[in-house]
């Protein structure tokens, strides 16, 4: 279970857990990313408002459908599944919902969390669960500073950053691993409004994908 954290909102996490999922399944991976941000979630529909790659619409089944149903949850491999926030999740506990999660799905199964902006009280949740983490973040001064804290908490939490990814950047500069703590896996270029729908963009998750594959999921997750 990776958890994909940042900074401040608007730091590209929740397009890099579509863009990477969607990378995934192109390599033959059965994907799961599920929305860990309850107070404002927004990967379900990020997901119904792109490129349509078989993604479930805003109504995509939530976090605690699917820990709730019998069974094992069975991830399709031609594209990610999808889980939305729960609509109204009253006194569900966040992190044993996520825990279920990650035991409920395959272990051969990539499954990537949509974590809450910076390091407040709610992104600990999927951080004390999660294996390990990818920061995702600009380049900006701002957004590193934030970034890093976040890669620190997450550290606290036992959920080491097995790697960055620099979003809407056209290079990334010497130092930014030194920052983080961990080594830079990815760079995306900035794009239009829709980026998932650029081929520049695509590739780019792509090669994430691989480099994560590689660092991560060689000897754990069922890719090509």
């Amino acid at each position: 279970m990776i958890a994909v954290a940042g900074g401040k909102g608007g730091s590209g996490k929740t397009t890099t857990v579509l863009g990477l999922g969607r990378a995934l399944s192109r390599r033959g991976a059965a994907v799961v990313a599920a929305d860990a941000d309850w107070d404002l979630p927004n990967l379900a529909g990020l997901a119904s408002a792109t490129d349509g790659e078989r993604e479930p619409a805003a109504d995509a089944p939530t976090v605690l459908d699917a820990v709730r149903r019998e069974g094992a949850i069975r991830p399709d491999r031609r594209a990610p599944t999808v889980l939305s926030a729960p609509g109204e999740p009253g006194d569900a506990d966040a992190r044993r919902v996520l825990g279920a999660l990650g035991e409920r799905v395959p272990d051969d199964s990539p499954v990537l969390l949509d974590c809450p902006a910076g390091a407040s009280p709610d992104a600990a949740a999927p951080l004390r669960v999660a294996d390990r983490c990818l920061i995702a973040t600009p380049l900006r001064r701002a957004a590193l500073r934030d970034a890093a804290k976040t890669a620190a908490l997450a550290r606290r939490l036992g959920c080491s950053p097995i790697g960055a990814v620099a979003v809407r950047a056209e290079s990334v500069p010497a130092g930014v691993s030194d920052l983080l703590g961990c080594p830079v896996l990815g760079r995306v270029p900035a794009a239009e409004a829709e980026p998932l729908r650029a081929s520049a963009v695509r590739a780019a998750y792509d090669d994430l994908a691989r480099r994560l594959a590689d660092a991560y999921g060689q000897e754990r997750w069922r890719v090509a």
